[in-house]
């Protein structure tokens, strides 16, 4: 996407990563109802495709692998077995309105680390957007938000880990001086191999309902399938945070939750109460507003730059 312009860049891997992640959705949906495919193997075949991907990619010269130690791909490799690990037992262990609220808490988060341990200043009027965001992510959730010990446990390691996953990518782009492909080509295999070994922990590997079961050869079509959108789905995410930051692909997947209720009503006829409609509305304003002041922040940086001698 070099010949286009910057904003042009953008916009189009902010649109790869939608259609590809609405996609995702809605066939690991179907794996997982329909087939009774396991959780994280699926997303091990994800990252073994992801992997297989790229070094495709490099082959065709796509870009060119830098070499990186193993030590400095490491805490992004752990936390995102972290972030699979912990994100799953939580939805495991709490409802569907508890997660959603605990996923919500991942952007003030990265907020909050990004400040800490990075120095990183935030407007005050950038944090104030986060208010009808997470009030949006509440209204949706209301019904449905119930606590429990362990289930906030895991919400809360969850949280934690994702926060500091996504801070990672972007900050080991600029760390290390790689871009999205050359990071995830070294992190896709590291996490592959961990989740081998965590895999027999929570899941089978063998027989009935294994990774390594007797799966039709449709089955195995749609998963490959689904590992093939996840390779998108994954280098369009660092990307993404590699261009921009965390905190405005955080905004970017309450947009994506917004998008997903809306297309589960017109498609589906999904139920749409008053309170998930001012939900919704509460959270597109929210991102609106994050958006037209980060555009603000552009171009008052430009005619800075501009007006240098």
């Amino acid at each position: 996407m070099g010949w286009l312009p910057a904003q042009g860049r953008l916009a189009a891997g902010l649109l790869v990563n939608l259609a590809a992640s609405i996609c995702i959705v809605f066939l690991n949906k179907w794996l997982y109802v329909r087939l009774g495919f396991p959780n994280l193997s699926l997303t091990l075949v994800h990252f073994a495709i992801t992997w297989l991907g790229l070094y495709l990619c490099q082959a065709l010269g796509a870009f060119s692998p830098k070499s990186l130690q193993p030590s400095q791909v490491l805490p992004l490799a752990l936390s995102f077995c972290g972030f699979v690990v912990f994100t799953n037992l939580s939805l495991q262990s709490n409802t569907i309105g508890t997660y959603q609220l605990a996923k919500a808490m991942t952007t003030p988060v990265i907020v909050v680390i990004q400040t800490l341990a990075y120095g990183k200043t935030f407007p005050l009027r950038i944090k104030l957007t986060l208010v009808p965001i997470t009030l949006g992510v509440f209204l949706n959730s209301y019904y449905d938000v119930k606590f429990n010990v362990l289930g906030m446990a895991f919400a809360t390691m969850g949280v934690l880990v994702t926060s500091l996953y996504q801070v990672w990518v972007g900050a080991k782009q600029h760390e290390l001086q790689v871009n999205s492909m050359q990071l995830l080509y070294y992190q896709a295999p590291m996490s592959s191999a961990m989740l081998l070994f965590i895999i027999p922990f929570f899941e089978p590997v063998f027989g009935e309902g294994g990774i390594f079961g007797p799966w039709t050869l449709s089955a195995v079509i749609m998963v490959l399938l689904s590992g093939v959108i996840a390779f998108m789905v994954n280098l369009s995410i660092y990307w993404i945070i590699g261009n921009t930051s965390p905190v405005t692909y955080n905004m970017f997947g309450h947009f994506k939750f917004c998008i997903t209720l809306l297309g589960g009503c017109l498609l589906f006829k999904d139920p749409l109460s008053v309170n998930q409609g001012l939900g919704i509305l509460c959270t597109l304003l929210g991102i609106l507003a994050y958006t037209h002041f980060k555009l603000s922040e552009q171009e008052s940086s430009k005619s800075k730059l501009a007006q240098r001698p």
